[in-house]
């Protein structure tokens, strides 16, 4: 006698309260155990802590885009994972971009043509071809690539502590941070190109070297958009998108001016204490059009911004467990460097996964009073 069939898991991922209750009750009529979040981090939380056969991902999320979430699902489950956004506009991009997501579907849907998608999915073979590992030439030469763009020197600014580090993968991704003076003080970047390879070397370069000739423009929220604009041609060609978190310092007032572009793993620190800071929009390319919301913060002495890359998250069991750790890594480290270190190694060693790279710029508890 065969064994019964074990029950489903779908997890349900939608800030909607009433369209979350809908999804809720479709996926269970198919049979599904179901979980809910309001979240893009709830939900990654509820997918490591208990798995999923089933993902429903709302493009819009509060706290990150869907599809940086359905990004990260990636690295680490192979659920059947489908898509909805609210703009029917939006579903000829989204089927021509490799989010890794296996349908989608736009508001308003009826219950059966949702019924009949998630039906068709479980119709299809979930075996996944190997990932193409790119040869060694390829690796070696795309690595090359990625620490060109690393900073070469240390950044001195009187008052301020600086520090970066980066670890890439055997693959390599596309991982990079960047950071140089500026007449006020600085400016730094932290960002992921999609993908492994040279592929992602050449975007991250490209990421780069667009955000840098952003610098002149006073005024950081147009410099983001026309640099997101320039970015989003060559993005669109290869379809592919990077996660940004972009900032300004302004050395004299100490404040800190970003955009977070989709990235989400940008920490404040203050006190012994953690906050990790708002986004400001989508990855630069995932959505063509896409506009990006500035945000500031104002260090007082001995605090500081830590960012870190998503390569992080393979080594905790959520995004709350990593940053808590984060926290207590950067508490015990005298140096804005010292802590980026400590981060890289509370990923341990095994770089096989994905990028591993975090940067920081903290105020010094002597530093000068802001004018």
């Amino acid at each position: 006698m065969p064994e019964p069939q074990s029950t489903r898991r779908a997890v349900i991922v939608e800030d909607n309260d009433d369209i979350r209750g809908l999804l809720v009750q479709i996926v269970s009529g198919q049979g599904f155990e179901t979980v809910e979040a309001a979240t893009g981090s709830e939900g990654l939380d509820l997918v490591r802590a208990g798995g999923a056969d089933l993902i429903t991902l709302d493009l819009n999320l509060p706290d990150m885009d869907g599809i940086e979430v359905c990004r990260r699902v990636r690295e680490f489950s192979d659920a059947y994972l489908l898509m909805i956004t609210a703009r029917a506009d939006e579903l000829h991009r989204l089927e021509g971009l490799e989010t890794g997501a296996d349908d989608y579907i736009s508001k308003p849907f009826s219950p059966r043509e949702l019924a009949a998608r998630i039906t068709a999915l479980f119709r299809r073979p979930r075996t996944q071809p190997a990932a193409v590992v790119p040869g060694e030439d390829e690796q070696r030469r795309a690595a090359e690539v990625q620490r060109s763009l690393l900073p070469s020197e240390p950044l001195l600014l009187d008052g301020y502590e600086i520090g970066g580090n980066c670890r890439p993968a055997r693959s390599v991704g596309g991982d990079f941070f960047d950071w140089y003076p500026t007449p006020d003080g600085l400016q730094l970047t932290l960002a992921d190109a999609m993908g492994k390879g040279m592929g992602a070397a050449l975007i991250a370069a490209t990421v780069r070297a667009v955000l840098r000739s952003s610098a002149g423009q006073a005024d950081l929220d147009a410099a983001f958009r026309g640099a997101g604009r320039e970015l989003e041609r060559d993005l669109e060609q290869s379809g592919s998108f990077a996660t940004v978190f972009h900032a300004r310092l302004d050395a004299r007032r100490a404040r800190l001016d970003y955009v977070d572009a989709g990235h989400g793993l940008g920490l404040y620190l203050a006190g012994g204490n953690v906050s990790r800071l708002p986004s400001g929009g989508p990855p630069v390319g995932a959505l063509p059009g896409s506009t990006w919301r500035s945000h500031s913060v104002e260090l007082a002495p001995g605090e500081g911004v830590l960012v870190a890359s998503d390569g992080l998250l393979d080594a905790f069991g959520s995004v709350p467990e990593a940053i808590a750790a984060v926290r207590e890594a950067a508490a015990q480290e005298a140096t804005a460097q010292g802590a980026c270190d400590a981060v890289l190694r509370l990923a341990g060693t095994d770089a096989a996964a994905d990028d591993v790279t975090a940067v920081m710029v903290r105020r010094t508890a002597d530093g000068p009073a802001p004018a």
